[in-house]
């Protein structure tokens, strides 16, 4: 594995994120790849939970937020679809595996190749580089980014999703399965933009709401002149802090931009926000990553 500097940790400071060039092997790689292929084969999707997956506000609200499905995932393996791949009556319009916008949220959990890389001695040694000391894994999901109709993700903070207390606990590890490239959808980020707070939430509704989730808050108007990309090759890990501003553009290539990320939170002095989305359950407490 690449040896991680105390400069890069430095770096990784500075800017809210730090790239990681091959970190994992691509054998690696394929057996996580692989490893999907078995999981989609053996999928079998009931017409009600057929919730596309969308970044947009109301959207999100409209197919997350009434659906059960989306809130009840952090401790399942679950699918969500890309737009337009379903008809009305929830048939597929293309080959089920090109439909997929991703799985989550329990890969981490529930699948014994995914839980060998989330807890690999190279995550676990790179977590004490940071200097993490209760370091436990609170979500993963594997993102397909789909040949021509892999969706932008709009400019957001993963703290918004996942809100601690105090800040700056949350820390994503996003790998990248094949080449993440400008022309299939690898990250943007704004350097340095870690350090602002957050302005919006994602949070459970009051019961009794038409949503299951709503949002508190507002997004902060970014100038897109301000975002840089950052291509990686097949096996690198960039590293999202939880407030670092981020994106990714629409798919508009022939080639799919597989990744697998987690996120973990250091719970040493952390509260974890009872009105986040993901709540740990007595079947899947958040594990720790170090083992």
């Amino acid at each position: 594995m690449a040896f991680v500097t105390q400069h890069q940790i430095q770096k990784f400071r500075e800017d809210g994120f730090l790239v990681l060039e091959h970190f994992f092997t691509a054998e690696e790689c394929d057996s996580m790849r692989n490893q999907i292929q078995r999981i989609i084969a053996e999928m079998e999707v009931p017409p009600h939970c057929r919730t596309e997956f969308s970044t947009k506000e109301e959207e999100q609200l409209q197919t997350q937020g009434s659906s059960d499905y989306f809130l009840t995932s952090g401790d399942k393996i679950r699918f969500f679809f890309e737009k337009g791949v379903l008809d009305e009556r929830g048939n597929f319009l293309i080959p089920k595996e090109k439909s997929i916008s991703k799985i989550g949220h329990a890969l981490h959990a529930y699948d014994p190749v995914f839980k060998q890389i989330t807890h690999s001695s190279k995550v676990q040694e790179l977590g004490r580089k940071l200097g993490l000391e209760r370091p436990v894994v609170v979500q993963s999901m594997y993102i397909f980014k789909q040949p021509g109709i892999g969706g932008e993700v709009t400019p957001h903070q993963d703290a918004t999703f996942l809100h601690t207390e105090p800040l700056g606990r949350i820390l994503g590890f996003w790998i990248a399965l094949e080449d993440a490239t400008q022309e299939n959808g690898c990250l943007w980020f704004i350097p340095g933009s870690h350090t602002s707070g957050i302005t919006r939430r994602m949070v459970r509704a009051a019961s009794g709401a038409s949503t299951c989730v709503e949002f508190v808050g507002s997004e902060r108007d970014y100038d897109d002149s301000q975002f840089i990309p950052l291509p990686i090759s097949k096996g690198g890990l960039i590293l999202i802090h939880g407030e670092v501003v981020h994106k990714s553009e629409l798919n508009s290539s022939e080639s799919s931009r597989h990744v697998f990320t987690f996120h973990v939170m250091e719970a040493k002095d952390t509260s974890w926000s009872k009105e986040n989305w993901l709540q740990p359950t007595p079947e899947l407490p958040f594990p720790s990553l170090y083992t």
